[in-house]
């Protein structure tokens, strides 16, 4: 009897939690755009012609350096970076993996296979989350075509 009720409230307060929190409705780029802190990610994407890919279905999991992460590259980097599309492309490349995964999950791997081809080095220290030497900062941010994992450095691919 004590198991069935536990099992009842279990389920009532899934699915009571399951209608406090709707599907995203934005896509990868729009909820970059209304976060207001990847303005220099978005232009990126914009002068890479990647914005129908990241707008696709999916699902996608993008590591999106802050703008704070790019302004630690050395000046003129993301000029030079704006005006050489076919380098462009590989970095924010790297910066994609097919799959929508959640923190949680990329905890327990080692590497994950980019879209541009190459891995990231995952690691968890027990608290706080890499990718290669950058810390994820934001976890989980839900898109309706994928997850955005907010990092703190731009990822440089080999």
């Amino acid at each position: 009897m004590k198991k069935s009720l536990l099992l009842f409230v279990s389920a009532t307060l899934l699915s009571v939690a399951s209608f406090a929190m709707p599907a995203p409705q934005s896509d990868i780029v729009d909820t970059a755009i209304a976060a207001g802190q990847f303005k220099t990610l978005v232009t990126a994407v914009q002068a890479a012609g990647l914005v129908d890919t990241l707008k696709g279905p999916g699902p996608l999991t993008v590591f999106a350096p802050t703008d704070a992460a790019f302004a630690k590259l050395p000046a003129g980097t993301v000029q030079a970076l704006l005006g050489d599309k076919a380098m462009l492309t590989k970095i924010l490349t790297y910066h994609v993996v097919s799959g929508a995964l959640s923190a949680e999950k990329l905890a327990c791997l080692g590497t994950v296979k980019t879209v541009e081809g190459e891995n990231v080095v995952v690691r968890y220290n027990g608290k706080d989350l890499f990718l290669n030497g950058s810390k994820v900062v934001m976890f989980n941010i839900a898109a309706k075509n994928g997850i955005i994992q907010v990092i703190d450095t731009v990822l440089i691919p080999q």
